[in-house]
């Protein structure tokens, strides 16, 4: 599927703006912040403002084409990986990764559904220090 369907999908209508920016999000799995997209996109596209980004990604975000993570408390980042996942944040590089749910989110999640509870977002952050980071230190 593109990014013009994509966005169709998700009753997002789409523009150039638009299409560039998921298109960003759905090729850069590095959960970028608003100035990653724009600093990326500004020279392809002058006419486009932070402002736009901004505005563009809280559209996705309130139509389910993206994911907001609070996970570093600086920066809201950006997830064009809407599937039900986990998030680890490297408090020495920075990276954020993306990790499968662990068996018990998964349960803990299906039994919310089972009592009639209906999820609209899970967020499940974990902090540490990542694998190429502890080589590092070591």
């Amino acid at each position: 599927m593109n990014v013009y369907e994509y966005l169709l999908n998700y009753n997002i209508k789409p523009s150039v703006q638009r299409i560039a920016i998921m298109d960003y999000l759905l090729k850069h799995e590095t959960h970028p912040c608003i100035d990653e997209i724009y600093m990326a996109l500004c020279k392809e596209i002058p006419t486009l403002s932070k402002t736009t980004v901004y505005n563009t990604l809280k559209l996705f975000v309130e139509h389910g084409a993206a994911k907001m993570l609070t996970i570093d408390e600086r920066n809201a980042c950006f997830d064009g990986n809407t599937s039900l996942h986990a998030h680890f944040l490297c408090k020495a590089c920075g990276k954020i990764y993306d990790l499968p749910l662990l068996q018990e989110d998964k349960a803990e999640t299906d039994m919310l559904n089972e009592k009639g509870f209906v999820l609209e977002e899970t967020h499940h952050y974990y902090k540490g220090t990542c694998p190429k980071c502890t080589k590092k230190a070591n």
